[in-house]
C-alpha cells in the first residue's frame, strides 16, 4: 500500500505532521508507552517512534490501526485543528455556493453525539427569491444587516438586524431580501442519521 502523501500545502501541516502531533496526545491521553502501543497495534516501537517524531513514513494500514488501538476518529488522527486553540477561517478562503437568491460559504462542520451543525455566512442578494422546496434539518438564521423575509409553509415573518429565526427545514422555505443585501448567519442542524445513503448532506441552494 503507498504511503499517504505527506507534503504541506496552502500553510497546512503536512500529514506526517499532523499524526506526530496527535498520535503523542492520544497516547498520552490512554497512559500507554511506545512499548505497549506497539504490541496493541502490531506496529514497531521504532516506527512508532520515528511517527511521534514527524520522520516516519505513515501507510493507510498504519492510520487505520492506530485509529483501532487508540479508539480515536481518523479524523482525529489527522486533523490539523489545535484542539482548544483557535479556529479561524478567512473570507477570501472559502468558495462561495452560489443560488437563485443567497450566496453561502460553509465556515465550519461541527459534530457532537449523534447532532451535526453546519455553519455559514449567508448574504441574500436581492435579485431573486431563494426558494427551497425542504430538506432534512432545522434552519437558523440571524439577520447582521438589512431585511430578510422568510417563508415556511405558507407564514411570512419580516426581520431586521438582531432578529433570529428557527424553523423545520423539512418545510418547503424562502428567504427574499427586503433591504439588500442581507448579511446573516446560517446553522443548520440535524441528526447524523438524517443524511440518506451515506452521503454529505446537501446545502439550502442546492434545491
Amino acid at each position: 500500500m503507498d504511503a499517504l502523501p505527506n507534503d504541506a500545502e496552502d500553510g497546512h501541516p503536512s500529514i506526517r505532521d499532523m499524526l506526530a502531533v496527535n498520535l503523542r496526545a492520544a497516547r498520552s491521553a490512554r497512559g500507554l508507552s511506545l512499548s505497549e502501543l506497539a504490541r496493541r497495534s502490531g506496529i514497531g516501537k521504532a516506527t512508532l517512534s520515528q511517527l511521534e517524531a514527524g520522520t516516519g513514513n505513515p501507510t493507510i494500514e498504519t492510520v487505520f490501526s492506530l485509529s483501532r488501538v487508540l479508539e480515536v476518529a481518523i479524523s482525529d488522527l489527522l486533523d490539523h485543528r489545535p484542539r482548544g486553540g483557535l479556529t479561524v477561517v478567512r473570507a477570501a478562503d472559502v468558495e462561495v455556493l452560489r443560488g437563485e437568491g443567497v450566496d453561502l460559504r460553509p465556515l465550519r462542520r461541527i459534530e457532537a453525539e449523534n447532532s451535526v451543525f453546519e455553519v455559514y455566512d449567508q448574504v441574500v442578494r436581492g435579485d431573486s427569491p431563494q426558494r427551497s422546496q425542504g430538506h432534512v434539518g432545522v434552519e437558523h438564521t440571524v439577520v447582521q444587516t438589512g431585511g430578510l423575509r422568510v417563508e415556511v409553509a405558507g407564514r411570512t415573518v419580516d426581520l431586521g438586524p438582531g432578529d433570529y429565526v428557527a424553523f423545520d427545514a423539512r418545510e418547503p422555505h424562502s428567504y427574499t431580501a427586503l433591504a439588500a443585501p442581507v448579511h446573516s448567519v446560517l446553522l443548520l442542524q440535524y441528526r447524523a442519521d438524517e443524511r440518506l445513503d451515506g452521503r454529505p448532506h446537501p446545502v439550502p441552494v442546492a434545491d
